[in-house]
């Protein structure tokens, strides 16, 4: 299993897989209750969209599906990623996705148009990570280039950099030795 992501209702959970497949577990039983098959290569991430009906995943096929929880149909897929898509987040209000990937943008996609309205570059290396603010205002990336970028959800300005400390930058670490 490569990702997680409970229903808002709490009683589904839905696991991102290496078997290029989806599954959706009903937890009071512990049984998968569907599978979704169409990525043709890693699923590395999902979410569902805060009413519940959608479920996004991700996949190093370069795409994002958007699938009906109930019928199990794919519903969309979207492109524009080049290399795999390593995060996936629905706004609070359900009209965006965020996705990143290791193309090193963020991307924020229109959810009933399927459009993507913004890319967003600014990281210097594979966006691992995404997630909106509670309001929504903010869309935070993470990236292996050792920063936090936060955008401006709405005009994707990016507001602030976070620098992710390095515990031994600096140090003059000498005569360690190895032990067998």
């Amino acid at each position: 299993m490569l990702a997680v992501a409970f229903s808002f209702s709490g009683h589904i959970l839905a696991s991102a897989t290496a078997d290029n497949t989806v599954k959706l577990w009903d937890i009071s039983t512990g049984e998968v209750w569907k599978t979704f098959t169409g990525h043709r290569g890693w699923v590395w991430s999902v979410a569902f969209s805060p009413d519940g009906n959608i479920l996004a995943s991700s996949s190093s096929d370069s795409t994002i599906k958007f699938w009906d929880i109930n019928t199990g149909e794919c519903l969309t897929t979207l492109e524009g990623h080049d290399g795999i898509v390593s995060s996936v987040m629905f706004s609070p209000d359900g009209t965006h996705l965020a996705s990143g990937g290791h193309d090193q943008t963020v991307r924020v996609w229109d959810v009933s148009t399927n459009e993507c309205l913004q890319v967003l570059r600014g990281h210097d290396n594979w966006v691992w990570s995404v997630a909106f603010s509670p309001d929504g205002q903010i869309l935070a990336s993470a990236s292996q280039d050792e920063t936090i970028k936060l955008w401006d959800a709405v005009t994707g300005e990016c507001i602030k950099t976070l620098p992710v400390p390095k515990p031994y930058e600096g140090m003059n670490i000498t005569g360690v030795k190895r032990f067998n």
